[in-house]
């Protein structure tokens, strides 16, 4: 999974059949003291999720595990709106990934 920042919308009003209706936005990845990373995606919405909202993103044969995605061709779903990170610093390499 990918902790990450709804950071904007993609418009596509010509799509694949299996997606019509379905919500595209942009997602810039975060590490988990929330400051961003150089690296985005765009994932289908399954939860409702807007601009300015940290989400959950799962990739791969994983993101075709929701009811809106299922049997979809999709490679990215946003399936969590987070609220809070709980986070117990104990070992170096945490401490470097969260400074």
């Amino acid at each position: 999974m990918i902790l990450g920042k709804v950071i904007g919308t993609v418009w596509s009003t010509r799509k694949d059949e299996n997606l019509v209706g379905s919500k595209f936005l942009i997602v810039r990845e975060l590490k988990l003291d929330y400051s961003t990373k150089e690296t985005f995606l765009v994932a289908i919405d399954s939860v409702g999720a807007g601009v300015g909202e940290v989400v959950l993103v799962a990739q791969g044969s994983s993101a075709r595990q929701t009811k809106i995605t299922k049997n979809k061709p999709v490679d990215s779903v946003i399936m969590a709106i987070v609220d809070k990170l709980d986070i117990a610093v104990k070992d170096e390499l945490l401490k470097k990934v969260v400074a």
